[in-house]
């Protein structure tokens, strides 16, 4: 590639200028790969290039909405800097969602052309489908255009307290004022990153563009239970990956897997110090913040520049932060405070919620140059170094398992059923998980509404949204606000009963050791041998925490398909004595 084409390209922004310097200087280094293989960054390009190209055929440009249907595939990618490639917007989605909120998301955003290499049948027949292998013209795109700082890069949908999801629009000047701050995080190039985030939300992007600006590759893996078979039961080991990007949950998680990483970044919900203290010592350690709204991240503490790692840190280059009181003023030092961020990187609002948008990106106060500033909703308190110290929400908007969840999303969709006349949205005591605590309307039985309530979410919500206990009640309790006491709810939850089945009690060592830990994970006593571990509330978190700490505790390469199917105590207790007794004599 020529110098001139270099320099063209950095007027479209410095991703794309990344791409193609990459292309140049590293052209066989992994640039992407994924479950369905890989691509280097000469083959990123091209690929790019060629999508480019077939989106431009069906009229897509700037302003433009394109939906990316795809997974954790390689083409992911290639599809998301083709978009960018032509100045369009992209509307990253999961296929794991439920199909009527992925339908809510395409009309809400005004998709017109939807990239799947796999159209399922519910998507509207009004819209153009491209496949990632569709040939593509014989003369590709040969330089990206150069986008207008305020058209919309990306829309990334998250929960809305109305109940329904609300899209934040990210705009290119956003982008390149986020993608010149990361400049500052300064990794090694060549190697991989790992992305084991869904697509549908910013922190793809983030453990995406973090690796390609820097040079490393995108790794990217699924840590659900129904990842591929082929990616083996360690897929983060497999990878070997140089630098790690995670939630703090996944980390503690899958922490076994990550020994020989140079560089580890906790991202997406507050970071507990002794994972912190874990995980530091002997390696580059970062602790980053950052809300949707202003462009993926916004502050960020580093080991190697001397900072508290238990902390949030410091404002990346180009981003201001301000820890007010409830009339705008700075709260004196050591007081807590709601978090405020300013700067170009800041999104352009909520499409189609002009009144919501007014509400939360207002005049910042301390410049008089027409800047805005975001109203986060965080609590934090500056220490004496100046680094931010993160103390919780002011609202009733959660993370769970490093998603951001709005309660009011949750409670709606239960309130749809006509069963039921008033709900609360709570996190259980684990903090990984929600609650929800119903009332029937009159005349509903209360029998089998639970199960009911459960089932209905699940059509309706993303899976860290779906509650995973369910209480029928008389009455919601409440605060003197008369607000709901959703403490209350959830502290009864942890010691609430928990119904085992008819089972026996543990007959063998392995089967008692199994139930402690059942009982550990889950918050409560576990003792029924015929106890299923999905049923007594188990997700793809726990049992991934489950499966580390067996593997830790009896030195068994125990993997998630086995909990998979066996999923109560006896039965893969029997499995781990059938294993231990296979390894005892050299059987693989």
């Amino acid at each position: 590639m020529s110098t001139s084409a270099t320099t063209d390209a950095r007027t479209a922004g410095p991703v794309l200028a990344a791409l193609l310097r990459w292309a140049e200087e590293l052209p066989l280094s992994t640039a992407v790969s994924a479950p369905d293989g890989a691509f280097d960054y000469v083959q990123l390009a091209d690929r790019t290039r060629r999508l480019a190209a077939a989106m431009a055929t069906r009229g897509i440009g700037p302003e433009r909405r394109v939906a990316l249907l795809l997974g954790r595939s390689r083409d992911s990618l290639a599809a998301l800097l083709a978009v960018w490639w032509l100045g369009a917007t992209a509307v990253p989605l999961d296929p794991g969602h439920p199909a009527e909120r992925l339908r809510y998301i395409l009309r809400d955003g005004g998709v017109e052309l939807v990239v799947t290499a796999q159209a399922p049948d519910w998507l509207p027949p009004e819209l153009a489908i491209l496949h990632p292998e569709q040939p593509a013209p014989a003369a590709p795109a040969a330089l990206p255009v150069r986008p207008y700082p305020d058209g919309a890069a990306y829309l990334i949908y998250t929960s809305g307290t109305t109940g329904r999801p609300k899209g934040v629009e990210v705009t290119y000047g956003g982008l390149a004022a986020f993608a010149d701050a990361l400049g500052g995080i300064g990794l090694p190039s060549t190697g991989l990153g790992l992305n084991a985030v869904s697509p549908a939300f910013d922190g793809w992007l983030w453990c995406s563009l973090l690796y390609l600006l820097h040079g490393q590759g995108v790794a990217m893996v699924d840590l659900t239970l129904e990842a591929p078979a082929h990616q083996g039961p360690e897929p983060i080991r497999a990878a070997a990956v140089r630098t790690v990007s995670l939630t703090p949950s996944l980390l503690a998680a899958h922490g076994d897997q990550v020994t020989g990483a140079e560089v580890i970044v906790v991202a997406g919900e507050p970071c507990p110090p002794a994972l912190a203290d874990r995980f530091a010592p002997g390696r580059r350690f970062l602790n980053v913040y950052g809300p949707t709204e202003a462009t993926i991240a916004a502050t960020w503490s580093d080991s190697v520049r001397g900072d508290d790692v238990h902390t949030i840190g410091r404002p990346l280059p180009g981003y201001r932060a301000y820890v007010l009181d409830a009339e705008l003023r700075p709260v004196p030092p050591g007081t807590e405070g709601e978090l405020f961020l300013g700067g170009p990187a800041l999104a352009r609002g909520y499409r189609g919620r002009a009144g919501l948008t007014a509400a939360r990106f207002i005049p910042d106060v301390f410049r008089a140059d027409g800047s805005r500033m975001y109203r986060t909703g965080d609590v934090v308190r500056e220490l004496p170094s100046g680094e931010l110290e993160y103390r919780g929400r002011r609202d009733d908007q959660v993370k769970v398992r490093g998603f951001r969840v709005e309660l009011g999303e949750v409670e709606r969709a239960a309130r749809e059923l006509p069963q039921v006349a008033a709900s609360a949205a709570f996190v259980v005591g684990s903090g990984d998980a929600l609650g929800l605590a119903v009332v029937p309307a009159p005349g509903a039985a209360a029998a089998g509404l639970a199960e009911r309530v459960a089932a209905h979410c699940a059509t309706l919500l993303p899976a860290a949204a779906v509650p995973q206990t369910v209480q029928v009640r008389d009455g919601i309790p409440t605060l003197a606000t008369g607000k709901a006491d959703r403490a209350a709810l959830a502290s009864e939850a942890a010691s609430a009963p928990v119904a085992v089945g008819t089972g026996r009690p543990p007959a063998t060592e392995r089967e008692r050791e199994l139930l402690a830990l059942w009982s550990e994970l889950l918050d409560r006593q576990i003792d029924g041998a015929s106890a299923d571990f999905f049923e007594l509330g188990g997700h793809s978190l726990l049992a991934a925490r489950m499966v580390a700490e067996l593997r830790r505790r009896t030195g068994l390469p125990v993997s998630l398909g086995m909990l998979l199917a066996n999923p109560t105590a006896a039965a893969l207790a029997a499995e781990l004595d059938a294993l231990a007794t296979a390894e005892s004599v050299g059987v693989r």
